[in-house]
């Protein structure tokens, strides 16, 4: 992992835990992010969110980089959050970085984050290095976005192999309604 100065990186967290918002800030600091913006729950985040795009002097904050969120919170969770962003059609920006931190990793919640657009997963309990790891990961690799009809967030296929044929997955007037997004 390259060393990155996250100085001038503004990020939103999203829990409904005022311990792990506390932790998630420490850890932010430690790798120099200061710009940090909370909110108790996907709600509130949303509330933010279209305030920021209104009115950015009284949300405090100009933009938000990152959005790092909680899975399960109570009234709107992590997920439906997420949703929001990628799919809403106020969402002030659709590609945005979005990291889901849940107790739970079981194959099935990876998978419905990821169909939903997240970016990455992350797992509690965590370390900075880790938190770190992600954060360059969607430096370092980014992945192009996709929007077809049931789906809009990053390619979910990470792993890039050579493949000697022609390239089959080329948008054709024919496609069923399939685009490939670049954020420019």
């Amino acid at each position: 992992m390259a060393h990155y100065l996250f100085d001038r990186m503004s990020c939103l967290i999203v829990d409904d835990s005022n311990f792990m918002r506390s932790l998630i800030i420490g850890a932010l600091g430690a790798l120099g992010v200061y710009q940090v913006k909370v909110a108790e729950h996907g709600g509130d985040a949303i509330d933010l969110l279209r305030l920021m795009k209104v009115d950015p002097l009284r949300a405090g904050i100009m933009s938000v980089d990152m959005i790092i969120s909680n899975w399960q919170m109570s009234p709107v969770d992590g997920m439906m959050l997420l949703r929001w962003i990628r799919r809403g059609a106020d969402s002030p920006n659709r590609f945005i970085p979005f990291i889901m931190i849940t107790a739970y990793s079981e194959t099935e919640r990876v998978r419905e984050s990821r169909d939903l657009g997240v970016t990455e997963f992350l797992t509690k309990p965590f370390s900075v290095n880790t938190l770190a790891q992600k954060i360059a990961q969607t430096i370092e690799r980014p992945r192009q976005f996709v929007h077809t009809q049931d789906y809009f967030g990053p390619d979910r296929r990470r792993n890039v192999k050579s493949f000697d044929h022609g390239e089959r997955r080329l948008l054709k007037e024919t496609s069923p309604g399939v685009e490939v997004v670049y954020d420019d």
